[in-house]
């Protein structure tokens, strides 16, 4: 009986060979170039699957993927809300060779201290671009994305991403991010549904597509997505509002009960060669938190206005607010999605 019961559940367990790996990434954001040289270079099989928010990978892991997926890569304070929730293996840096590549600013960071769960994966921003055929005013200030003026009225794109736009939401109103004051929060809920209105869509994925093809004149967008919407013909023009924009850092995270953790840790590593780290910045059009890349980018990366802000432009991470807090914040944006 015992014996029966063996079989039946080695038949009934996923089978994963010694040489896969399953990767748990966001849209557009990895060259397969880079996907073949890691199997040249391992023999490892690589499986990528793809989300277009950390809430939507944070609630896919929770739902019943953790244990499918190798590793995944968060956003800095889904890093953090992953760890605390239980989600994420640890490592040493002994386990990666390449560990000592990471930028000493990436290295000891309020999310992972130490970096025990993840590594730098790329950084950027998060404001909005807007079609200078359509707007030739000021787009400097997040009143573009929350009071509109006529002629983008209708015509706005907004990211399909929480933390994010309650983030931006919180900028514009002069408020903290994770404030508990109830008038603060009914007066930003008050705003993005007045806001909305002049909203034409909610999209992460399509945020490049829709600025390219017209059917947005403005939104919200990476300033990586900016860049190639520009490299593809978009008359567009990536602001940095006055009253600040999102900077973030995504990170490769090492998953709990991950089925090919040896494998996992050689992506990793891999990805903290500055050579292949370049290849993902002249990729996504973002930048590396890997020392020594600067060789290997490309000069229309290295000069491009996303990636080169104005002396004065302000930034700040997307904050991890509480338990408590955070329920808040998810009814606010329950509301709005409506």
């Amino acid at each position: 009986m015992k014996k029966l019961a063996l079989v039946f559940t080695l038949l009934s367990t996923p089978a994963f060979a010694a040489g896969e790996l399953k990767v748990y990434h966001w849209f557009e954001y990895m060259p397969q170039e880079l996907v073949d040289k890691f199997k040249a270079e391992t023999g490892i099989n690589v499986t990528i699957d793809t989300y277009d928010s950390n809430e939507a990978m944070l609630a896919s892991l929770k739902a019943g993927r953790l244990g499918q997926y190798d590793v995944a890569v968060p956003g800095d304070y889904m890093v953090k809300i992953m760890a605390d929730q239980g989600l994420l293996d640890s490592f040493t840096a002994d386990e990666m060779p390449n560990f000592d590549n990471i930028q000493d600013e990436w290295l000891d960071v309020p999310f992972d201290p130490g970096r025990k769960h993840s590594i730098p994966y790329q950084w950027g921003s998060t404001a909005f671009s807007v079609n200078r055929d359509v707007y030739k005013g000021d787009i400097n200030t997040l009143a573009i994305i929350f009071d509109p003026p006529e002629e983008l009225k209708g015509r706005i794109n907004v990211l399909d991403s929480q933390g994010e736009v309650l983030a931006l939401a919180s900028m514009y109103m002069g408020i903290p991010q994770c404030t508990q004051d109830r008038d603060q929060l009914k007066t930003l809920m008050a705003m993005l549904l007045e806001a909305k209105a002049n909203w034409a869509s909610f999209g992460s994925d399509t945020a490049k597509d829709v600025l390219v093809s017209g059917d947005a004149a403005a939104g919200m967008i990476y300033n990586g997505f900016s860049a190639k919407a520009r490299a593809e013909g978009a008359n567009i023009e990536y602001a940095y509002p006055k009253e600040g924009a999102v900077v973030w850092m995504d990170n490769v995270v090492l998953l709990k009960d991950a089925p090919n953790r040896e494998n996992a840790l050689k992506f990793m590593n891999f990805l903290l060669d500055p050579k292949n780290a370049a290849a993902v910045t002249n990729y996504a059009a973002y930048t590396p938190g890997v020392k020594g890349t600067e060789p290997f980018l490309a000069d229309e990366i290295k000069n491009s206005p996303e990636n080169n802000p104005p002396e004065g432009a302000t930034f700040d991470f997307v904050a991890a607010c509480d338990k408590e807090t955070q329920r808040l914040y998810d009814t606010i944006w329950t509301n709005l999605k409506r």
